[in-house]
């Protein structure tokens, strides 16, 4: 069944000319049959680059409209219209425009798990990639707004010493992840390396070897000398870690920290996507122009 579906894709991809692009979180299947896999800033660096008529994004809703920001003209298909993001459906434009009146002049930099319209009140984006990147090239002497993570502000304002004023937004799926569960897997594992996510609580963050986002999590364990490796993010990079790893071991933090949104996606939606051409995520145009530029800038941080 699997092998049936995957070649349907392949007809579907050359039918429609379209290219395939999967979060690090995807099931494993879905990975393997996308065209690229990568964490947020990767795609949306990849999604301004793509040559295709259609993207089919295979992850949660913020990411596919900040891909139909960047293609404008271009078809972006997901395979589950209902793949949300709890977290980035904790803000909303009218709260941040209110907050910008209370700190008028202050920087705003939201975070990439926002929608669109929220983007577009934005200043600059960030990724859990380059937040600290973000947070040093905007100079002294404005507040700054973060939004909508306030994990992921702690974590950078303590890195780049710029001070924020942070929403209190939070991942759900990261939560669920407790300082008891670094301890017990390391108990059970004394040699393990612990590798956890910006979006985790500080006290996680604390005991954890390592800090980064998915991408700085791969870099990490391929070229780290140790054998085994302790995640603290959600589980589906796992896969890939393996596939990347040949004899080394991943095991997860703890099983609770699976985010059921991502696992929406499956290659039979895949499929239907692209044979029906539906659900399609697009973003009216002013906002789209407005959100673009905060994106841009992001992506103009090195």
């Amino acid at each position: 069944m699997t092998e049936a579906l995957v070649a349907r894709l392949a007809e579907l991809k050359r039918a429609r000319r379209a290219i395939i692009l999967a979060h690090n979180y995807q099931r494993p299947e879905v990975q393997d049959a996308a065209d690229f896999v990568g964490d947020s800033l990767e795609l949306s660096r990849k999604a301004s680059q793509v040559d295709a008529e259609v993207i089919l994004f295979c992850g949660v809703h913020f990411m596919a409209e900040t891909a139909a920001v960047l293609n404008p003209g271009r078809k972006v298909l997901m395979p589950d219209a209902n793949a949300g993001c709890p977290m980035a459906n904790m803000v909303t434009p009218r709260e941040l425009v209110n907050m910008k009146r209370a700190h008028a002049g202050a920087w705003v930099v939201g975070y990439v798990n926002t929608t669109a319209a929220v983007k577009a009140e934005c200043d600059i984006c960030c990724t859990s990639a380059n937040a600290v990147q973000v947070l040093k090239s905007l100079g002294r002497g404005r507040e700054v707004i973060f939004i909508p993570d306030k994990n992921l502000a702690d974590y950078a304002s303590r890195q780049s010493g710029v001070a924020v004023i942070a929403w209190p937004g939070y991942c759900p799926t990261h939560a669920r992840i407790l300082p008891e569960d670094i301890l017990k897997r390391r108990a059970e594992r004394p040699k393990a390396k612990v590798i956890a996510h910006p979006e985790c609580r500080r006290e996680v963050l604390e005991i954890a070897d390592k800090v980064a986002s998915t991408s700085g999590m791969l870099r990490f364990c391929a070229e780290s000398d140790a054998r085994e490796f302790v995640l603290a993010t959600e589980p589906g990079l796992l896969h890939r870690l393996k596939k990347e790893n040949p004899g080394k071991e991943f095991f997860p933090a703890t099983e609770r920290a699976d985010c059921p949104n991502m696992k929406l996606n499956t290659l039979e939606k895949m499929a239907w996507a692209l044979e029906d051409m539906t659900p399609e995520v697009a973003v009216p145009a002013d906002i789209a122009d407005r959100a673009r530029r905060a994106i841009v800038r992001m992506l103009e941080v090195r």
